[in-house]
């Protein structure tokens, strides 16, 4: 992941759109691409000169040092502004090269293999229909080279023809087939990647978030609880706006917190229900402790989340007056969603009767909803207990809360 050997394989991928105009003549390892085929061919230029190899044709053998110097050239040329069919010119320009090359040499010269140069690049870097200009090219040129200087017999022109579409054909086909698979794999492999930093993001956040809760996070809430108990006994106007700024100051830290834990994932694409929870509970003052144990997004139908976030929206507004939430948590099993919610009453409603309060509308919005809420007093406050079931039992989701 970002090593040099990655950038190199990269470099020989086929073009596409994320490939600038005239991409094989340029970008990252242009000379690892060029200089194999560039070798051969002058290789092929320089056999002529051996002894007892003879040139038949002069005129045939200039043409040939020629166009392969155009083919050179080629490569200079301003890719960006010019057409995207361009690219066929360097292959095609050389494959020219190569027949004046066995004009020059004779048929017989043992230099007609060069032809596979041409071919063998299109395949690697270009796209399909190029490899098949190159192949029809080829196919050209055996003629051509068939019929000049003396004709041949009729089968061996038909033979030439026949093996070299064949072979270029099969030579393109299997490149290119191979191109697909290295990409295909490529693309896997970055999807893995992408999934494993998503769990190690994940496991860290769980790690610091529950480090956190342990240590931190309690500790300051009910710090923040505490003064605001002592603001509340202070008669001294003065002493009490103090106390209860700092017990602000820390609500703020709670806040902090939570976002820095949260925030560590990037992408909350698969778990936008948690997202809703943490912001609708980060709305408090002070805002409640948040814990999720089990799938949400992923266990519950979209009809059953959208009402557990309306049902969390109403039970937090029915307690708000009496009580201040402390803490939520949210477990998902195999069957059900289980949202508990333990709220601490507030000083002037000690006493209170909770049981005998009015929470017919919030029971009724559950039963819609398929589930049920329990509602208890604990030591010093209240506990609502939300179980919705996890097969969507109301998938089209609640109306407006009255």
């Amino acid at each position: 992941m970002g090593s040099t050997a990655d950038s190199e394989v990269r470099a020989t991928l086929p073009p596409g759109p994320e490939r600038p105009p005239g991409f094989p003549f340029r970008g990252p390892g242009l000379l690892a691409r060029v200089v194999p085929f560039a070798v051969v061919a002058v290789l092929a230029e320089v056999s002529l000169a051996l002894p007892g190899s003879g040139v038949q044709s002069t005129p045939a053998m200039i043409a040939s040092i020629v166009l392969l110097l155009a083919t050179a050239a080629l490569f200079a040329l301003p890719w960006r502004r010019l057409p995207a069919w361009a690219t066929a010119l360097v292959p095609l320009t050389y494959t020219g090269s190569v027949l004046a090359l066995i004009l020059a040499a004779g048929a017989t010269a043992g230099v007609g293999l060069v032809i596979l140069v041409p071919l063998v690049w299109t395949a690697l870097f270009h796209q399909r229909w190029e490899s098949a200009c190159i192949v029809m090219a080829v196919v050209a040129v055996e003629v051509v080279t068939s019929l000049v200087p003396v004709a041949a017999d009729n089968a061996v022109i038909a033979r030439r023809v026949l093996l070299f579409a064949a072979l270029g054909t099969m030579i393109s086909v299997a490149t290119h087939g191979l191109r697909d698979r290295i990409a295909h794999s490529q693309r896997e492999s970055a999807q893995l990647q992408e999934q494993l930093r998503e769990l190690t993001v994940q496991q860290d956040r769980d790690r610091i978030a529950a480090g956190l809760q342990d240590e931190v996070i309690q500790r300051i809430f009910a710090a923040g609880l505490a003064m605001q108990s002592a603001a509340s006994l202070s008669s001294q106007p003065s002493v009490r706006q103090r106390v209860e700024a700092a017990a602000g100051d820390l609500d703020q830290v709670l806040r902090r917190l939570r976002d820095t834990v949260f925030g560590l994932e990037q992408r909350l694409r698969d778990r936008g229900l948690r997202r809703e929870i943490l912001e609708l509970c980060g709305g408090i003052s002070p805002a409640p402790e948040v814990s999720f144990s089990g799938p949400l997004d992923g266990a519950l139908h979209p009809g059953t989340g959208t009402w557990l976030v309306q049902l969390l929206r109403e039970a937090l507004v029915v307690i708000g007056p009496d009580a201040i939430p402390a803490s939520v948590g949210v477990t998902t099993d195999d069957k059900a969603c289980l949202t508990v919610i333990e709220a601490t009453a507030r000083p002037h409603t000690a006493g209170l009767d909770w049981a005998a309060r009015k929470h017919d509308g919030l029971v009724e919005q559950a039963a819609r909803a398929g589930g049920s809420i329990d509602i208890e007093p604990i030591p010093g406050g209240v506990r609502y207990a939300l179980r919705l079931p996890l097969d969507g039992t109301a998938a089209l989701g609640p109306g407006r809360l009255s």
